[in-house]
């Protein structure tokens, strides 16, 4: 028996029509992609932990040239996946983009929840780490006022967060497709509808909630783009070595996802997509109610028209309950995860924010 050798297939390929031959090596590439390349690094802009609680960390991102403005800027992220989409890599990196511009900047990382933390909730996190998060930041930075960004359920813990603490000295707020009112969240509204939802019984048998849950109920709102498309778009971009560093960039951060802590996963779901309580006055937190009213920080609000996690109109809602005089509504063309890396977003979403912050910090 004759088995062809690599160097015998390549010699048969050189002899097929040009475009098979193109086809041939971007699929050789491709596999090479999925099969043999080490997995690559982000989160790459200098930073030091400054303050620990638990798992959480916070991060700060000091500006390499003169800092040109005096508010600092603090993160918050949301309770699934990993922050360093903020961070993804050179060029695609907010942080890096902000830290350019003088900005002193700051990321509240939740780490990641082990059994132990599953009766963790939003209280906890509204109530003790990010309080403690924004007086470490003022003392550090030495500034009486802070800019605070939500990214996700990151700006729904914000805006909780800043309903609840109006006398802290919070002067801007950036919200990044951050969803406030579950009246209408298309799919996930039906998958969590009470009636066929059983959430206790998901929090009482797993304690947390494991990220490849959460990552398949994502993916199942656009099953064919989110589980097929990104080979198909490896396969076919597969020579273009732009392409295929940003694929893998993002592949890597779908993938790594954390355990949701179960109190908290019971709330988001019973209290926020069941119930729809944050819009209607009816949240409380460790017995205060949430009355997003009480917010009266400049605020930008972004959404992002293709996003289908969080959907633009649970997005806007939030813009007829606070009341900040100087409130701005911005809707980019852009997906959930697209309006914060890729080169859309160096050129819209990163001046959108800067900008805006600079002018509102003066």
């Amino acid at each position: 028996m004759v088995f062809a050798t690599s160097q015998d297939l390549e010699s048969m390929i050189d002899v097929l029509p040009e475009d098979m031959q193109k086809d041939y090596r971007k699929f050789k590439r491709a596999v090479e992609v999925l099969t043999k390349e080490p997995e690559p690094l982000v989160g790459q802009t200098p930073k030091e932990v400054i303050w620990t609680k638990n798992k959480a960390k916070l991060y700060r991102y000091q500006p390499n040239m003169k800092k040109t403005n005096k508010v600092p800027i603090l993160m918050i992220y949301a309770l699934i996946n990993k922050p360093y989409i903020l961070d993804l890599a050179p060029g695609s990196s907010l942080i890096e983009y902000l830290t350019n511009k003088g900005h002193d900047v700051y990321l509240l990382d939740w780490g990641t929840p082990g059994y132990e933390d599953r009766h963790m909730k939003f209280d906890d996190y509204v109530m003790d780490y990010i309080p403690r998060a924004v007086k470490k930041v003022l003392r550090t930075s030495e500034a009486k006022e802070i800019t605070m960004f939500g990214y996700c359920i990151g700006g729904t813990l914000t805006a909780i967060f800043a309903a609840l603490h109006p006398h802290l000295p919070i002067r801007n707020i950036v919200f990044l497709t951050s969803p406030f009112d579950f009246e209408n969240a298309d799919l996930f509204t039906l998958w969590t509808d009470e009636r066929y939802f059983n959430l206790d019984k998901i929090v009482d048998t797993f304690g947390n909630v494991p990220p490849e849950m959460i990552d398949f109920g994502n993916k199942l709102l656009k099953p064919y783009v989110n589980f097929v498309g990104p080979y198909i778009s490896l396969f076919n971009r597969a020579d273009n070595e732009e392409f295929v560093r940003n694929w893998r960039l993002l592949q890597k951060w779908v993938a790594d996802g954390i355990p949701f802590p179960g109190e908290a996963y019971r709330q988001w779901i019973g209290e926020f997509y069941q119930k729809n309580k944050l819009i209607k006055d009816e949240l409380y937190i460790r017995g205060q109610q949430v009355k997003l009213s009480n917010i009266t920080a400049n605020v930008l609000n972004i959404a992002a028209d293709r996003d289908h996690i969080a959907i633009p109109e649970q997005t806007e809602r939030l813009m007829d309950k606070i009341s900040s005089k100087d409130k701005t509504f911005k809707l980019l063309s852009a997906g959930h995860v697209s309006v914060t890396v890729g080169k859309n977003a160096s050129k819209t979403t990163y001046p959108l924010i800067e900008e805006w912050i600079s002018e509102h910090s003066k």
